[in-house]
């Protein structure tokens, strides 16, 4: 553990000046492939300029309806997306990025002061934490706190994905969620891979085999992932391709929920009420689901527990359907509401991520 850590804080901390640096297009994938809410991009473009040049990150973790909102990131590094959901979340929230390196988390709060001033707060309304994510109570981080647990492109530099999937889960209030970009692979990454510095600081040697996170994430009480959205990562380096050999990457958002431990999951019709900010029409919840306002929706037990449990509670008529109860699936991702045959070895894994989220979102 202590190997990996010293590897990635010198590669984060002092190897790394800009994103430019890094071998892969993940922080292109960080690029909206469709239009951001106005909020979030206006938050994005209030961010500090020197905050921005140290981002890192591989998607866009932004969920909706986060205002009062009180928001931990995972992974914290420059402090791009900590300060821009410090201008999400409102005054009366509050956002803690944690990082491992301590050069990341001096540099971050600096900014704090501009950015407080530039959004018209009292007082701050985010602060910064040397520590591990692996050890979120260490670092004073206490159970039960938290709305909302974000990370980008973080989780595959975790050598204990389980360890991190289980404090995010400790830390969150029922209802809660975790929402978070990550890299992943196609198959399941060789032991000699996980040797080599340039690989880990890359996020390659450490990226999950994405069929595994249905089991993980269950394994630690959380509700089935739901894909939002996916994108292809590119590796530039000549010799990293050739260390990596026919291993695939893809970044991929996904949510999840920790729901009351006696929540039912019966079958129900919902109705979004267009209540959330930035979406009157229509709300996007992830690559299956998408409520249009006023229009009723047949939807299984498991995503009526999930508007009845979280925040968007308020936001949604439910109505059960009587006698139907819906179980959570031991080992099944959500399927996508396309004519798309999901088999076991899923040979095109890349395929796989751009239809599902192209053609859905």
């Amino acid at each position: 553990m202590l190997m990996f850590v010293w590897l990635l804080q010198k590669y984060y901390g002092s190897r790394l000046e800009s994103s430019d640096d890094l071998q892969t297009s993940a922080t292109t994938c960080s690029l909206p492939r469709c239009p951001m809410p106005n909020s979030v991009q206006e938050a994005l473009h209030q961010v500090h300029p020197e905050v921005t040049k140290r981002f890192f990150g591989c998607g866009l973790p932004f969920p909706a309806k986060l205002d009062g909102c009180r928001l931990l990131d995972l992974g914290s590094g420059s402090g791009r997306d900590c300060y821009a959901f410090s201008k999400l979340v409102g005054a009366h929230g509050h956002v803690t990025g944690i990082d491992m390196t301590e050069q990341l988390v001096t540099a971050s709060r600096q900014h704090i002061d501009y950015h407080q001033k530039k959004f018209g707060y009292e007082k701050p309304n985010v602060a910064f934490v040397e520590g591990y994510m692996e050890k979120l109570g260490e670092a004073g981080i206490q159970d039960d706190s938290m709305d909302v647990v974000i990370s980008n492109c973080v989780i595959c530099l975790c050598p204990d994905k389980k360890a991190v999937l289980q404090q995010a889960y400790n830390v969150l209030k029922e209802g809660g969620e975790l929402y978070y970009s990550d890299m992943y692979a196609s198959q399941v990454i060789p032991d000699h891979m996980k040797h080599d510095a340039v690989l880990w600081g890359e996020g390659m040697a450490g990226s999950l085999f994405w069929q595994d996170l249905i089991t993980l994430a269950h394994s630690v009480g959380f509700s089935t992932p739901l894909l939002v959205s996916a994108s292809n990562i590119v590796v530039y380096d000549c010799e990293l391709k050739a260390k990596t050999g026919d291993i695939r990457y893809a970044s991929g958002t996904y949510r999840m929920f920790k729901l009351p431990r006696n929540a039912v999951k019966t079958r129900a019709t919902v109705t979004y009420k267009g209540t959330v900010a930035d979406f009157p029409d229509q709300l996007d919840f992830d690559s299956s689901h998408c409520f249009k306002t006023d229009e009723e929706v047949n939807v299984d037990g498991k995503m009526a527990a999930i508007l009845q449990s979280s925040r968007f509670s308020s936001d949604f008529k439910i109505k059960p359907s009587d006698g139907e109860s819906c179980s959570e699936p031991k080992s099944q991702v959500a399927q996508p509401t396309l004519n798309v045959t999901l088999t076991s070895n899923y040979n095109d894994f890349i395929f796989f991520f751009f239809f599902y989220a192209s053609q859905i979102i």
